[in-house]
């Protein structure tokens, strides 16, 4: 058959488009091929893909790496991350060049990224692997010329290394992001010191240790306790003395599962693995995961322990040296030495009392300071305090197993106590802080108090059961007379206020309030019948109640085997009868009766928010106008407590149950317990407590205990995020790559799908400019610095749609789950931190 004039070459440009085609869906690129926009290369068994992309809201372009079969284009390895392509050039393309580079050439025939390796041969080809390696090669030998996972970015796959070796000048690191949508080297690198034993570490790009993992023992690094949620004991370090490198690898090729570690932008290193049946990446371990992560949190010389508060001590024998900053919570100053050593003290000193040479105290479960000086003496423990006890300039010393004798001649830096599974440290301490006599002496004089004390309570118990039964027929009696009311209402008054100050929670006409008989408040309740009950917490039960004159209240009862609630039932007695205002609720009475402290509120019908907003069965009877509204009032409610009030209040607790709800659905912040006031010019306050609600805390109040008006506003915002999603903070876990709603609320908001944070049930709603505009002010209200944040008064402006709204800063603060119990469940309510609140199951 013959061609005519114009087949013959349409055969031929058809065929070369195919013959494209089908190179690019290969693993491999060759010398005349070409890999456009719209094309990708897929390694063999179609494990990861790479091409062109654009990150979310991102005007750049980027080669990059991801896989193949997981949705969500996680990428994995970025080529040009330095330098990104614009969006607009559509003429871009990743060729080998004639040097036998890989080179990304821009519209204009620029080169902006090579391989820049010394190729010997121009026959090079380009093959992508089910390992994630981008490799160069010699096309006739086979020989690798060069490999991506010796440029590793943000993520470390199975099989690839970070880690040093120091005579081939080698230094890889993991370095995060500049941001979800930039892929730019960001502030965080993490990889090994160059050190024998190495340590795991993550820094600021200034080099600034941000979290240290502690020196590697052959299994696991020791400031990792195994077992814990932070434990990655998928790691192996590879460690050549002789070499004078060390490599830090993931292990996971033999598992039937995908893992990955990556180091975030906010400077969080996790271990993420997917979950075929969810669908989603699930959290495996991550560091920093507390407060005492943070290196050098509390500074030289002192100890840091998560399950204390506050969480930073000095060592034993040691005195913080800056106390005004110690006392305000800022422990970076660290502690001094409080007695010299033996060895430091100079002819020209007053002789010592105690002229004995210096002693060490063992300290058991820690986290081994930095700086460290390995010795590699494997004669046992013993010499290796002789040769600290020698060193006059010695500090502490630690023989642990698999790196053996070490010691410490410079500050003891980044201390951590763990609950398990850590080291003995062995402190040198003068002789005179671990005097043994003084210690027996101690011990017997404690042994006879307590002797005493045992003595005197077996014969106190006797003398109250003697007691017991003398007055029992006597209770008999006047059982059903403490439960009725009383004709002498004056005579109970006053035994009930003879109670009140001798237990003396409350001074003397210290409050407005009516006292109301107990006996009265028992018969409103049915003898407070389980079912009143509307709800429960750490201060006690709360029930439902009706008066004789037909009004009905809510009775919250402090119990009498509670040990907490005595503080927080004088604050609200005290403090919030002083507060009157649409949008709080109104405390009516107070009772005080023997070891009984009750507190009677205004009677909510609607209970309280939290019991709509999280459930999806009832989360429909709070429709878009409504929630509005409930916001609106919320605000209002805060700009009385922090400027228009007699008095100027911070709340300290503001979540979804501490709001109530009328009859017509209008809001009511509720439980005071927590409050303090300030000083109308004060603008900051610090406390040795803190208290509130996990997942609500402002980053400087959770860490500090710093507190203002815009913690508060803080707690507003998360608040407000949740009004609009219908989702609680701290459960919300299931969206892949984000810890809590803060972050994933973050990431719509830059993808510009914050109408996809609307709660599903108020989704028809056409309010959608004015839910975008709460979401906007809910992310100023939650950036991390206080500064950031407007104040009550400018939300309520913002909300009314009467001010300009600035662009919000991410949000990365991110101890809410830090804080959390252990046994805390993902699904569960969120928990406050003292045990005040309570949770309602109906009205009140």
């Amino acid at each position: 058959m013959a061609w005519t004039r114009w087949e013959f070459p349409l055969f031929l440009m058809l065929g070369t488009m195919l013959l494209t085609q089908v190179s690019t869906a290969s693993d491999t690129l060759t010398q005349s091929q070409e890999l456009s926009l719209n094309q990708t290369l897929v390694s063999a068994g179609k494990i990861f893909e790479m091409g062109f992309f654009n990150p979310s809201r991102s005007s750049r372009r980027y080669l990059g790496m991801w896989y193949k079969n997981i949705p969500g284009q996680r990428i994995v390895w970025v080529a040009n991350r330095e330098n990104p392509l614009p969006a607009s050039d559509s003429a871009t393309f990743l060729k080998i060049g004639g040097d036998g580079n890989l080179r990304i050439v821009d519209g204009n025939q620029n080169t902006v990224w090579s391989t820049n390796v010394s190729v010997v041969s121009n026959k090079t080809i380009g093959v992508l692997t089910d390992k994630g390696e981008l490799i160069l090669k010699d096309s006739v030998s086979g020989t690798s010329l060069w490999n991506s996972f010796d440029y590793p970015c943000d993520i470390l796959l199975s099989g690839m290394n970070v880690g040093y070796n120091i005579r081939a000048g080698v230094k890889l690191v993991l370095s995060s992001w500049q941001a979800e949508d930039d892929p730019s080297p960001g502030k965080f690198i993490a990889g090994l010191s160059v050190e024998m034993p190495p340590q795991g570490f993550i820094w600021t790009n200034h080099l600034r240790p941000f979290y240290r993992g502690g020196p590697w023992v052959g299994g696991n690094f020791i400031g990792i306790p195994d077992g814990s949620e932070g434990s990655p004991n998928t790691v192996n370090v590879i460690v050549n003395k002789q070499q004078e490198s060390a490599f830090l690898r993931l292990n996971t090729s033999d598992d039937p599962y995908v893992a990955i570690v990556v180091l975030n932008p906010s400077g969080l290193l996790q271990m993420m693995v997917w979950d075929e049946e969810l669908n989603a990446w699930i959290d495996s371990w991550k560091v920093p995961e507390n407060p005492c992560d943070f290196y050098g949190i509390c500074g030289p010389y002192s100890v840091c322990d998560k399950n204390k508060s506050p969480v930073c001590d000095c060592l034993r024998g040691f005195v913080p040296k800056l106390t005004d900053e110690w006392i305000r919570r800022n422990w970076t100053g660290g502690c001094m030495r409080q007695t010299k050593l033996l060895c430091e003290i100079s002819t020209s000193d007053v002789a010592p009392k105690v002229s004995k040479n210096d002693k060490f105290l063992q300290l058991s479960n820690m986290k081994l300071p930095d700086h460290f000086i390995y010795l590699n003496d494997q004669n046992g423990a013993q010499n290796c305090e002789n040769w600290c006890l020698n060193n006059c300039s010695c500090t502490a010393y630690a023989y642990p197993d698999g790196i053996n004798c070490t010691v410490w001649t410079s500050e003891l830096m980044d201390v951590q106590h763990f609950p398990y599974d850590g080291v003995d440290l062995f402190l040198r301490l003068a002789y005179s802080e671990l005097d043994e006599d003084n210690q027996k002496k101690e011990l017997i004089i404690g042994f006879t108090v307590a002797s005493s004390i045992f003595i005197l309570g077996i014969l106190g118990c006797i003398f109250c059961r003697w007691k017991a039964n003398q007055r029992e027929s006597g209770y008999r009696r006047n059982r059903i007379k403490d439960h009725i009311p009383s004709d002498n209402c004056q005579h109970s008054r006053e035994m009930s206020t003879n109670n009140l100050w001798e237990d003396q929670p409350l001074p003397k006409d210290s409050s407005e309030l009516p006292l109301l008989e107990f006996a009265k408040l028992a018969t409103a309740t049915d003898n407070f019948s389980e079912i009143n009950k509307i709800g429960a917490g750490g201060f006690g039960p709360v029930y439902k109640g009706k008066l004789e004159d037909g009004q009905v209240i809510a009775v919250k009862r402090l119990s009498s085997h509670s040990g907490q609630g005595i503080e927080e039932f004088k604050n609200e007695v005290l403090l919030i009868s002083k507060l009157q205002h649409r949008n709080l609720v109104r405390i009516l009475a107070y009772c005080v009766h023997g070891k009984e402290k009750l507190l009677v509120y205004e009677y909510m019908a609607n209970g309280s928010l939290d019991t709509l907003l999280y459930d999806s069965k009832k989360s429909h009877q709070l429709p878009w106008p409504k929630r509005f509204n409930m916001i609106q009032g919320i605000a209002r409610g805060l700009v009385y407590l922090h400027r228009d009030s007699c008095l100027r209040v911070i709340h300290r607790d503001l979540k979804a149950s501490n709001v109530l709800l009328d009859d017509d659905m209008n809001p009511k912040i509720s439980d005071f317990g927590l409050a303090r006031t300030f000083q109308v010019t004060q603008e900051l306050a610090n406390t040795n407590r803190i208290v509130g609600t996990f997942g609500y805390m402002s980053p400087e109040y959770a860490m500090g205990g710093l507190f203002s008006e815009k913690s508060d506003v803080y707690s507003f915002g998360v608040l407000l995020l949740e009004i609009v999603s219908g989702k609680r903070n701290n459960g919300f876990y299931e969206h892949e790559r984000h810890l809590n709603l803060l972050s994933y609320a973050w990431h719509l908001w830059t993808e510009s799908k914050g109408l996809d944070l609307m709660d599903k049930s108020i989704l028809d709603s056409r309010s959608s400019i004015t839910v975008l505009r709460c979401m906007h002010i809910g992310l100023l209200c939650v950036q991390d610095h206080a500064s950031d944040r407007p104040s009550m008064p400018s939300v309520v402006l913002m909300l009314s749609g009467e001010a300009d709204l600035p662009e919000p800063k991410q949000p990365t603060f991110i101890f809410q789950r830090w804080l959390n119990s252990d046994n805390q469940s993902q699904t569960s309510p969120p928990q406050t931190v003292n045990d005040i609140t309570f949770s309602v199951a109906e009205g009140r």
